[in-house]
């Protein structure tokens, strides 16, 4: 099964219906609900869409709709071996280098999904935006 990392804004994509990334993250959300993909999601995303959807919606709401995203993929620790390796790497985006390095720690992750590639351009592992992602499988 392929194994996946999803993005902070492939997330808020799917939660804020934004126009036109909307279709391309329900149908990876629902791969992962159909567990046909393993998508895993950082603590990080957790905490970053936590914070922008309560700039939205109330507190319960966001809360309830963490908790099936939570229910739906695996959540990776961003821990203190990932802040050290994303604070020495080349990465010109912090969050990004974070969200990199606990996936690469994690190993047997695929590809990462994100539609920020540009931001990823010292990976190792594949990235891919949604729309590309969602044509190659």
């Amino acid at each position: 099964m392929t194994q996946i990392l999803i993005d902070s804004d492939v997330i808020l994509d799917f939660f804020i219906e934004r126009k036109p990334f909307f279709k391309d993250s329900v149908k990876i959300l629902s791969l992962a609900e159909n567990k046909k993909i393993k998508v895993f999601v950082t603590s990080l995303s957790f905490s970053n869409c936590y914070y922008i959807l309560r700039q939205i919606g109330s507190h319960e709401t966001v809360i309830e709709s963490l908790r099936k995203l939570a229910i739906i993929s695996e959540i990776l620790s961003v821990n203190s071996k990932s802040v050290e390796l994303a604070l020495y790497s080349e990465f010109r985006d912090f969050e990004d280098a974070l969200q990199y390095f606990s996936a690469y720690q994690k190993g047997k992750i695929n590809v990462i999904v994100t539609r920020n590639i540009k931001d990823y351009k010292n990976s190792e592992l594949p990235v891919m935006t949604p729309e590309n992602y969602l044509k190659s499988i």
